[in-house]
């Protein structure tokens, strides 16, 4: 804000009457001056004919009049109706004007006055010379007061405008950047399930062509075990999708709790994987406690994110361990296995799985090593604190 009100017709009603406003005082100034003799009538319109470009060019208009002003005082013509142009610029400057340009009319308006008086007041006592400088000093002001308050109003009236504008494009932005997240969210869980679960049935498909036609019964477990693995994944996946269905489904509430697995479902989990044919080895250190849902999310994720990494590329006969270590002031998870994933691992692109469980964990403000181990294999160590970070959301 400049503290200049726009200067501009904001409607053909505000034109219409500045057309009417000017046109009927320059007529009824000429009307009146036409008794005085000489430039009268011309001063007239010079101070009265511009008052049609008040609003758009205030400071020049005000510089016409009181330059037809200073004109007529030379010219020694006595006040007439005309002088009331004098007023109105005073009053429009004071309300399209900015505050330089308002005060400065301001002070011509009284050097005005001052001079009105010593012209036209000459032969008057002191008192009745007083009295017209208060007067005219007084109306001068008053009038450019209430043009002064007037644009004071409008420029506050403008910056409530401009702030609750300002508010609707930030809770906009919020809004956008709610559903951006909200997005990411599902797009990684997706990403989690999808591929832990491909993962144990490549692993039961694999295993079960291979035992086809030596062990039939562990064939048919292993095509069990696909199926199962394939039906549970696909009902978790078409949970997360139908989130994103925003014109069918209900807006979300964030405080409402999702129902989302955690520690307790890692017993489950790592269940899964050993059907899948992977050796796993799970313990528990320290005093269990309740974890926050979005703490015991991250965890379980972790985990599964680790087991489904040494499926993927452990190779055969790799041995897996899962320990969850319920520390003082976190929660550390470590997942190492003893197979040739480090091999794999060494490419410059660190995958997605990788890169989620780091941002799952500095959501949670915790954090993830992973790399090779010293004695072989590959390992992932999760540092997550139990107080989570503050804005944290699920």
């Amino acid at each position: 804000m400049t503290g200049i009100v726009e200067a501009r017709w904001t409607s053909r009603r505000d034109m219409a009457f500045d057309l009417v406003l000017a046109g009927g005082l320059t007529f009824f100034g000429v009307i009146f001056s036409m008794a005085q003799a000489g430039l009268a009538g011309v001063i007239s319109l010079g101070m009265l004919g511009p008052l049609l470009f008040r609003r758009t060019h205030p400071a020049q208009v005000f510089a016409i009049c009181s330059g037809t002003a200073v004109l007529q005082w030379l010219a020694g013509i006595d006040l007439m109706f005309g002088n009331v142009g004098l007023l109105v610029t005073l009053y429009a400057i004071a309300v399209y004007g900015n505050v330089k340009q308002s005060r400065l009319a301001l002070g011509v308006g009284m050097c005005g006055v001052l001079m009105a008086v010593s012209r036209y007041y000459t032969e008057s006592d002191w008192r009745q010379q007083f009295t017209m400088l208060f007067a005219f000093g007084a109306l001068v002001f008053g009038v450019w007061a209430i043009g002064e308050r007037r644009r004071t109003r409008a420029l506050y009236v403008a910056q409530l405008e401009e702030r609750a504008a300002q508010l609707e494009r930030d809770r906009d932005r919020e809004s956008k950047l709610a559903v951006s997240n909200e997005r990411t969210r599902i797009a990684r869980e997706i990403h989690d399930v999808v591929a832990h679960g491909l993962s144990i049935m490549i692993v039961q498909a694999d295993g079960g062509l291979y035992a086809a036609d030596a062990n039939p019964d562990q064939a048919k477990k292993a095509l069990a075990t696909i199926g199962d693995t394939g039906r549970a994944s696909l009902t978790e996946m078409r949970k997360m999708l139908g989130l994103l269905k925003q014109d069918s489904q209900p807006e979300l509430d964030p405080d409402q709790p999702r129902p989302q697995p955690g520690v307790s479902q890692l017993p489950e989990l790592i269940e899964n994987v050993r059907n899948a044919g992977l050796t796993v080895d799970y313990q528990v250190r320290g005093t269990p406690r309740d974890l926050p849902a979005l703490l015991g999310l991250t965890a379980y994720r972790i985990v599964q994110e680790g087991l489904t990494n040494t499926l993927k590329h452990a190779g055969p006969g790799a041995h897996t361990s899962v320990d969850l270590e319920y520390g003082r002031e976190m929660l550390t998870v470590v997942v190492t296995d003893d197979g040739r994933g480090a091999a794999a691992a060494s490419s410059n692109d660190p995958g997605h799985g990788l890169v989620g469980m780091r941002q799952r964990a500095s959501i949670s403000g915790g954090t993830v090593n992973a790399g090779p181990r010293a004695g072989g294999g590959y390992e992932v160590i999760a540092r997550l604190p139990y107080d989570l970070p503050t804005g944290g959301t699920q």
